[in-house]
Parts: C-alpha cells; structure tokens; sequence
C-alpha cells in the first residue's frame, strides 16, 4: 500500500457512475484520484499537474480517448505517463488503433476490479522507469 499513497492517477470517463465506482475502488488501493469528463478537460489537467498515469476512456465528449492518447503519447513532456485505455470498445481495430496512438495497455468493460489493479501496479511501475534519468 506504501508504494500507492504517492501515485497520482487521472480517470478520463464521461459516465458518472462509473468514474464513482472506479474511483472509490482507486482510493481504496491508496491511490491519489483525480477525475475528468471529457477529453479537452483531460489535456488542461495533465499540462497542469503530471499525473503518475491516465485511465482513458475512447468514447469522449469535445476530445475523443484516441486523440488525446496520441496528443499526450507525442509531446515530449508527456510522453512518459503510462496510459490505459478503459473503454466498452472491444474490437480488434479499436486495440490497433490505440496501440498505435501509444497506449500502454487495453481493458474492456466490464472488467474485473483485481484485473484493473493489477495493470495500474504494472504501469505505475513502468512510468517510474520511464522518469529515471539516463
């Protein structure tokens, strides 16, 4: 629980029920939650406080996931926070085209809460690879 009292997540979903559940979970593991609503709300926070990592959703008002992701995966100064895509969308060409605007991982909702702690854990512990200088 240590290591995830500093980590600060930001939540990217434009469903209030689910931003709650998801959020209550986060907090529960220690984490530091933030939340946004829409994808041009997402892109002002993180150029305002650089969050550890970003959860995503692809369907958004304003900014939809996909080009947030790769607004955020192709500036230098953002390109090192892990970003998770968190959507219902679950075809094959909706993962490729995540992958190639830099996501660092997919989930599927529904999903299960163990399943979405333990890639939070694995990328956490990948943007703090990426922060160390070299």
């Amino acid at each position: 629980m240590e290591e995830t009292q500093n980590t600060h997540i930001l939540l990217v979903d434009d469903e209030p029920d689910l931003v709650q559940m998801v959020s209550v979970r986060l907090k529960a593991a220690g984490y530091n939650v933030a939340v946004a609503y829409d994808g041009q709300q997402a892109l002002d926070y993180v150029k305002q406080t650089r969050p550890d990592m970003i959860i995503l959703d692809l369907m958004l008002p304003k900014l939809d996931g996909y080009k947030v992701c790769r607004l955020l995966k192709f500036d230098e100064r953002t390109k090192g926070i892990p970003i998770l895509i968190f959507t219902a969308r679950a075809q094959v060409e909706d993962v490729t085209l995540a992958t190639e605007c830099g996501a660092d991982a997919y989930l599927t909702k529904p999903f299960e809460a163990k399943t979405l702690l333990t890639k939070i854990q694995d990328l956490v512990g990948l943007g703090k690879k990426n922060a160390e200088p070299k």
